[in-house]
């Protein structure tokens, strides 16, 4: 995790969210009281996400004391104290609602992420993210992603290589996109091609790409297909697969899935903040 980002990150959403200042809490409570505040989570799921309540907190208020007493990774039963933060109570309620909305996405992604990998248990097939991210926020949506038992896809387009539908349309075939791109990029640059036919299929094969990318195939084709492929090449499956058929397009023998839905159809985990006054119960 970039922690240059996550600043950056974290200080635009408080700027967005608190501006020149927090009306309600600067009015109703002075500077110098202190508090204590919790963090529960009220419904079970992946934890994810504790380094945005330290980061965040300290960034507010050098005072802010910190104490996180779950693991990145651990799942969480309904009712559980995931974090303790104490300090000034204005500070407190300014940064909790930007700290919460994203610690709840986090762990929703998570969530979801390791319910899909439960699924292909047993198999070889790996499960993957897209880059179908809330904008502005991929690093953090792939890290959920890890944090959930996945992996990451390319981060972006200056990563890897990834033709298209679209790019071979305009290139005029498979193994024109492909020669153009090995001639222009350099060794050391992943190729991954995405096909849609038998004929796509067999063209990226000749074509000796890293990754083909079998796009919204049955099962049955796709195992097929896959059978087709040397192992030198890695296969993906996408399009169309969630948490319910998910295990049957792992028996196929791909290689990786790739879902978009992990970061994009996820349900954010319900967690509360609770504060306890100074010389409080």
């Amino acid at each position: 995790m970039n922690k240059l980002f996550v600043k950056e990150l974290l200080q635009r959403a408080f700027l967005e969210d608190i501006g020149s200042g927090d009306l309600t809490a600067s009015a109703i409570f002075p500077e110098g009281l202190n508090g204590e505040m919790f963090f529960k989570v009220k419904e079970e799921g992946v934890f994810c996400g504790g380094f945005l309540i330290e980061d965040g907190y300290v960034m507010l208020h050098k005072d802010h004391r910190v104490e996180i007493f779950v693991q990145e990774g651990e799942y969480v039963e309904k009712g559980t104290v995931v974090a303790k933060i104490t300090g000034p109570v204005q500070s407190l309620l300014s940064g909790e609602r930007v700290i919460l909305n994203l610690l709840q996405r986090l762990c929703g992604i998570a969530t979801l992420t390791r319910k899909v990998v439960q699924q292909v248990e047993g198999t070889k097939c790996a499960i993957a993210d897209t880059r179908k991210t809330t904008p502005g926020l991929r690093m953090l949506e792939k890290y959920a992603v890890k944090v959930g038992g996945g992996k990451n896809h390319r981060f972006g387009l200056y990563d890897a290589v990834m033709i298209k539908d679209n790019h071979i349309a305009f290139a005029g075939s498979i193994s024109e996109a492909v020669a153009k791109v090995k001639n222009a990029i350099g060794h050391t640059v992943t190729i991954e091609v995405e096909v849609e036919s038998k004929e796509q299929l067999l063209e990226a094969i000749d074509a000796e790409v890293d990754i083909i990318m079998i796009d919204n195939t049955e099962p049955s084709t796709m195992k097929e297909w896959v059978s087709l492929v040397p192992s030198s090449i890695t296969t993906e499956a996408s399009g169309g697969i969630n948490v319910t058929n998910v295990r049957e397009y792992a028996l196929t023998g791909v290689n990786v899935i790739s879902l978009g839905a992990l970061t994009h159809s996820y349900t954010a985990l319900d967690i509360s903040a609770r504060v306890v006054m100074e010389g409080g119960n």
